[in-house]
């Protein structure tokens, strides 16, 4: 499903979108503090308009206003054909690839500017782009519908029950984490081939039996919907623009990834250097992740702890610093299993691995915390409000972290699992080796964020 340059979309209508200024049917703009007659607000250059597959016949008036009005008008090409009788100044095709493209609108910045952007341009579309370089004050949007509205609205579902995942340009593999019974996930593809693709990996992870709907040009002459299941998926000559709903059933022994953290050790690839899930949850409960935050891994080893750091919210990016270069291959293949593609991984030991790269706002530290220096890198690497954990099973290193936690504060806890097991015909309690774990919270008198 393509989005900034080529996104399907649907008719115009009078839905509002997140960061839009306009409806369809007429202009407005909120007045901010910047926008007083005492403090001169930049003009109004760059207007943003929502186009669907019906072309000009589904712009309202102000839409249409808008295109005509333009000095320039970029776009994809398909946008640019279906408006042409609108258009009245230069027509600009957004390049390829996309890759300056925004700094080309900015460039004009002054002049009357139209941008056509498919469906909602703030839903997985160009007006996201652009707001990194032009501030809200400086445009109108007209959105049209978005294409996860229109093919919800096809299948009666409600928009607000439903996943909206975009795999265009991406890893299909992002869509592992929604494949849960009784979810309903719309996925935003590429191209004609974005659907057999997640027929296979939904076959793959064991959820063959899944309804796949495919919905090809929607809102326009093309349109047309059709199902098949992922493991029968047969679907030939499929529109390049296209959504696909997914109902996922799954089979016994499916990989379904649960939503607290914690998940099966079972799951993971390793080879026995991996923090149990049940030290994980409590590590992830002490890193505690929040919003488009980053974290580093030090001694990733399988890379648990920063997959489920990921897997805890969309916006959340980590790096995975592990010395072994097997190990690193490791992480790869187990970031790609659990749907976290993005899990950018180091290969090189701290402290030194650890140089130029993008700051954190947590460190976890499972492997290597008794070598020299690595717990002061990952200290001076956090800001005010940043969050250290560091496990250690040797006495050497709980040594250390005893000494760190006299200095800094923060919290000292002693973590211990034993698992039933049998001896001879009875059961025993077989305990694991037990965890020191020391938390440290930066900037707090404390150490403990309170």
């Amino acid at each position: 499903m393509p989005s900034d340059v080529d996104t399907m979309t649907g008719p115009s209508g009078s839905m509002m979108s997140s960061g839009s200024i306009a409806s369809s049917g007429s202009l407005r703009a909120e007045t901010r503090p910047s926008e007083t007659a005492d403090n001169a607000a930049p003009m109004r250059w760059l207007s943003i308009v929502g186009i669907g597959e019906d072309g000009a016949a589904g712009l309202s008036p102000a839409a249409r206003a808008l295109v005509e009005g333009a000095e320039i008008v970029f776009g994809g090409r398909r946008h640019l054909a279906l408006a042409a009788d609108l258009v009245r100044g230069e027509a600009r095709p957004w390049p390829s690839p996309f890759t300056g493209a925004i700094e080309a609108v900015a460039a004009c910045r002054g002049r009357r500017v139209a941008v056509l952007a498919s469906g909602d341009p703030f839903f997985h579309g160009v007006g996201a782009s652009l707001m990194r370089t032009v501030s809200p004050a400086e445009i109108a949007v007209i959105p049209a519908p978005s294409a996860a509205s229109l093919a919800v609205a096809r299948l009666g579902w409600p928009l607000h029950d439903v996943t909206v995942v975009s795999v265009h340009g991406r890893d299909p593999d992002l869509i592992r984490p929604h494949l849960h019974p009784g979810r309903r996930v719309v996925a935003l593809t590429s191209d004609g081939t974005g659907p057999a693709r997640l027929a296979a990996l939904l076959t793959e992870t064991g959820f063959g039996p899944s309804r796949l709907t495919v919905l090809e040009a929607l809102g326009g002459p093309r349109e047309r919907v059709r199902t098949a299941t992922a493991e029968m998926f047969d679907l030939e000559a499929i529109d390049g623009l296209n959504v696909v709903a997914i109902e996922p059933e799954a089979l016994p022994g499916a990989r379904i990834l649960g939503r607290a953290p914690g998940l099966p050790d079972r799951l993971f690839e390793h080879d026995g250097q991996l923090t149990k899930r049940e030290i994980r949850a409590v590590t992830l409960s002490a890193l505690s992740p929040r919003r488009g935050e980053r974290l580093w891994d030090i001694g990733a080893g399988a890379g648990s702890v920063a997959i489920e750091w990921m897997l805890a919210d969309p916006s959340l990016s980590a790096i995975a610093v592990e010395v072994v270069p097997e190990r690193a291959q490791r992480i790869a293949r187990n970031a790609a299993a659990f749907g976290v593609p993005g899990l950018k991984i180091v290969t090189g030991e701290a402290p030194a691995a650890l140089a130029g790269l993008e700051p954190p706002d947590a460190v976890f530290i499972g492997g290597g915390a008794s070598e020299p220096g690595v717990i002061e890198a990952g200290i001076a690497a956090l800001g005010r409000g940043g969050r250290l954990v560091v496990n250690a099973v040797t006495l050497e290193t709980e040594t250390l972290l005893i000494g760190f936690h006299a200095r800094l504060g923060g919290e000292l806890v002693r973590l211990s699992v034993a698992r039933a097991s049998p001896v001879g015909d009875m059961t025993a309690w077989r305990p694991a080796m037990p965890v020191t774990q020391w938390s440290w919270v930066a900037g707090s008198a404390t150490g403990t964020g309170s």
